[in-house]
């Protein structure tokens, strides 16, 4: 308690609280942009917090991490487009709702679900961080490098499509992370001769161009600049644009529900904010007395996934913090910021700078207040933001990209290799890889390598020394199961629904199909 009232007093100061602000409006205008997400955002925003202290610029960051869950809501309930992933499930019952006129009660009870999740996800992420910390102090270069292996496996094993292109995802990501000096010969690798890549490839020009240029050219790609969209107009002057009572009872359970669920999913390094509300959407579904609702304008189909989304957000930043393993390509952008600021996320984090871990978990809860005033009563000027037609927002998104990397290192060699993993990112979407298995690759490369040639020293060479200790054992049967989740992932999910149809048979009180799904 006394280190997160340190961390609090750390970020009670003009310019945190300035910094804090703004990363929670821009973070709202980021995902109110379709096609650009947190992940972009992040990318393209990171330079500008170079003259920084790290405590202001990770807390900004993170402002804009988990504003912008809620900024993509306003665009999966207005115009049907989510503006990036996680929201997706907002779009089931969201839009619906819109198209009967209750858009105003829909945001406003997703800005309200969104608090809440964000609250209780900061307070579990202030319970669990410490005891994650503590546990992870025993780990060894072994228990590292499995981790960093059982994190990118688990990224890929969740990827929907093809895991053998989520792998090769993965592969190319460390491919690009060998680059420079090997750090156990000091040889130079893949340099080409050129002495400005002695030093390796910088993580923010192909965070960038992945993510932002290579959305963009995506985008571009479907015709998403020719895209008119039926939008539906929110005022806060009119009558319906507050919630009910009924919306307010109907919701209250899903958002503590899909608050609770979401940040377990989102400690899980790997699964992340999407399936978080995937999973919110099917329970609730599964346990509402009234599930022909679902999909025609349910309050309770918006609100779980909006809860489960935001906090899988807080409890993804458990194992970066912790472990220094990212959840995502968000995460996976953070742990980058982190690194450049000299500070390395792990088991010694809480110690070595309490100031800067328990002030970002506290600026949590401030942010969650500036979003929730900022979501009911700025709804309407950020719906506006959804009418600006993505031929004029896809230039000045390249512009800003093109001048955030430029201002790295004042490098144009920067600039072109922004522009051709841009390129490479368009054509990672259009395969179906994964852009977010080959940062975190990137970003976990290194440490992998060094962890393991660690462990290779220290045994002689032997592979036994990843059997010799229960956590390292632990670690490979996690592995292990990773491995057979595509093999019974079939029959858990048949179960699981059965017994979720079961919960629902019985709050109505049928009694024949009960019966019969007992028996099945």
């Amino acid at each position: 308690m006394s280190q997160f009232l340190e961390g609090i007093y750390a970020i009670l100061t003009l310019q945190n609280l300035l910094l804090l602000a703004g990363g929670v409006l821009i973070g709202m205008v980021v995902g109110v942009i379709p096609g650009v997400g947190p992940s972009a955002g992040l990318a393209i925003l990171l330079p500008l917090t170079f003259g920084l202290d790290p405590t202001g610029a990770i807390v900004m960051l993170a402002a804009v991490y988990y504003g912008s869950m809620y900024g993509g809501t306003i665009t999966s309930v207005l115009i049907n487009t989510p503006g990036e992933s996680a929201t997706v499930a907002s779009t089931f019952d969201g839009y619906p709702l819109a198209k009967q006129g209750r858009a105003g009660p829909a945001l406003v009870m997703a800005a309200l679900a969104s608090f809440v999740a964000g609250t209780i996800g900061a307070v579990l992420l202030a319970f669990a961080a410490p005891t994650i910390a503590d546990f992870a102090k025993t780990f060894g270069p072994p228990e590292y490098f499995l981790i960093v292996l059982a994190g990118l496996l688990t990224v890929i094993v969740i990827l929907k499509g093809n895991k053998l292109l989520g792998a090769l995802s993965a592969l190319i990501g460390f491919a690009i992370g060998t680059v420079g000096i090997d750090i156990g010969g000091g040889e130079q690798r893949y340099t080409f001769g050129s002495v400005n890549l002695i030093n390796g490839i910088d993580f923010i020009p192909v965070a960038i161009g992945l993510f932002a240029v290579g959305e963009v050219l995506h985008t571009l790609w479907r015709g998403g600049h020719l895209e008119k969209l039926d939008f539906f107009g929110v005022s806060a002057r009119s009558r319906g644009f507050w919630p009910t009572k009924t919306d307010i009872r109907e919701s209250t359970g899903p958002a503590l529900r899909g608050s609770f669920l979401g940040f377990g999913v989102g400690v899980t390094p790997g699964a992340g904010a999407t399936i978080a509300s995937l999973m919110a959407y099917n329970v609730e579904k599964s346990v509402s007395k009234t599930p022909e609702k679902f999909g025609k304008g349910a309050m309770a189909g918006l609100v779980g996934p909006e809860a489960a989304n935001n906090a899988a957000s807080s409890g993804a930043l458990a194992p970066l913090l912790t472990l220094g393993i990212p959840g995502g390509g968000a995460t996976a952008v953070l742990l980058g910021g982190f690194l450049m600021w000299g500070l390395q996320p792990g088991p010694l984090l809480m110690e070595q700078n309490p100031e800067f871990a328990w002030g970002l978990i506290a600026s949590m809860f401030l942010g969650n207040i500036m979003l929730l005033l900022v979501n009911v009563f700025c709804i309407p000027g950020f719906a506006s933001i959804a009418r600006v037609p993505f031929r004029v927002l896809g230039p000045i998104v390249i512009v800003l990209c093109v001048l955030g990397t430029f201002a790295v290192n004042n490098s144009l060699l920067d600039v072109q290799i922004m522009l051709v993993c841009g390129v490479l990112g368009f054509f990672v979407r259009i395969y179906g890889l994964s852009p977010a298995a080959l940062v975190i690759a990137l970003v976990l490369g290194p440490l992998a390598e060094e962890t393991l040639r660690q462990t290779m020293v220290i045994s002689g060479g032997s592979l036994d020394v990843f059997v010799q200790r229960g956590t390292s054992i632990g670690i490979l049967c996690f592995i292990a199961f990773l491995f057979l989740i595509p093999v019974i992932k079939k029959p858990v999910r048949k179960v699981t629904d059965a017994a979720l149809q079961l919960v629902s048979l019985k709050r109505r009180g049928n009694a024949e199909e009960i019966k019969e799904r007992e028996h099945a």
